[in-house]
């Protein structure tokens, strides 16, 4: 039981349920009516019946494509694989949202615990994002640093033209003495 909601939903249950679709968060509604304790059509009937409380951005019915990579992507939800009505996504608002529309104590509980781990889900988003720019900024730094490095090992490894020192006899042709000999 969660000691934040007194719900058997544990957060990783919840954070597994959020998926990445159309550059959104989104929980599926077959999810939803998982935690709050309904079928998916309940849910969706009272989703119906206000409808003006979910605008796009809010919620928004998969294709036939995102479905089939969200069943191929996520076992959790194999079971959608052969039903033929197209689920519907609900973004964070969304899930709001369904606060109003599904008004039993558990419901809220769920939508508490729902919108405390979208929060947890953007700090984790947001560290790692300050995380990537300081990394990114090491990154150029030391990538001066190096080539200065591998500029100076790749002349003292390579030959120069001073060090070759030259083998053989010096000719009269080129304006050198003819008799090397008596070096």
């Amino acid at each position: 039981m969660s000691e934040e909601t007194g719900l058997i939903i544990p957060a990783e249950r919840i954070h597994r349920s959020i998926l990445l679709i159309r550059r959104d968060k989104v929980i599926l509604d077959k999810d939803l009516a998982e935690f709050y304790g309904v079928e998916t059509r309940v849910l969706n009937q009272a989703v119906k019946r206000n409808i003006a409380r979910f605008p796009a951005d809010f919620m928004f019915q998969l294709t036939k494509e995102e479905k089939e990579q969200v069943v191929t992507n996520c076992d959790h939800l194999a079971s959608l694989k052969f039903s033929s009505a197209l689920p519907y996504a609900f973004t964070e608002q969304g899930v709001a949202m369904l606060s109003s529309v599904l008004r039993s104590k558990q419901a809220v509980e769920v939508n508490i615990a729902i919108m405390r781990t979208f929060v947890k889900l953007r700090e984790i988003l947001a560290t790692n994002s300050a995380l990537r720019r300081k990394i990114e900024a090491m990154e150029r730094q030391y990538d001066e640093q190096f080539k200065l490095v591998f500029k100076i090992l790749s002349e003292m490894v390579m030959p120069t033209a001073k060090s070759k020192s030259r083998i053989g006899y010096l000719t009269e042709a080129k304006g050198h003495r003819k008799d090397t000999a008596e070096r």
